[in-house]
C-alpha cells in the first residue's frame, strides 16, 4: 500500500516538511518512491510555504495512494480532490458495548 505523507527536516523548533510518497512499512522520514514537493509552516510567505506538483499527486491519487491527513489538507488548499468514491478511513476503532457496564436501578 502507498501513502502520501510528509517527511520531517530542518532544525529543532524550526521543521520543514517534504511531502512524499511512501510505501506504508517505511519509517517518517526513510525511503521515498518520489518526492511531490514541500511545506514549510514558518514560512514567511503563505502562498510559497506549500509547493507542490499537482499533476503527479493526481496521478498518485488515482492509483490508489492515500494521503494522510494534514497532507489531504494540503491538497485540498492546492486545489486536488481526491478522486471519487474514496473515503478516508478513520483510525478509530468502534467501542464495543460492555456487558454489565449500564447502572441497575434499585
Amino acid at each position: 500500500m502507498v501513502k502520501i505523507r510528509m517527511a520531517r527536516f530542518g532544525k529543532r523548533n524550526r521543521p520543514f516538511f517534504r511531502i512524499g510518497v511512501f510505501d506504508t512499512r517505511t519509517r517518517r522520514d526513510g525511503r521515498t518512491i518520489e518526492f511531490l514537493g514541500y511545506y514549510d509552516p514558518f514560512g514567511q510567505d503563505p502562498s510559497t510555504s506549500i509547493r507542490l506538483d499537482v499533476e503527479r499527486a493526481r496521478y498518485w491519487l488515482s492509483v490508489g495512494a492515500q494521503p494522510s491527513e494534514k497532507v489531504g489538507v494540503l491538497l485540498k488548499k492546492a486545489g486536488v480532490e481526491p478522486p471519487a468514491g474514496r473515503k478516508p478511513r478513520s483510525k478509530r476503532k468502534p467501542k464495543k458495548a460492555v456487558a454489565g457496564s449500564g447502572r441497575t436501578k434499585p
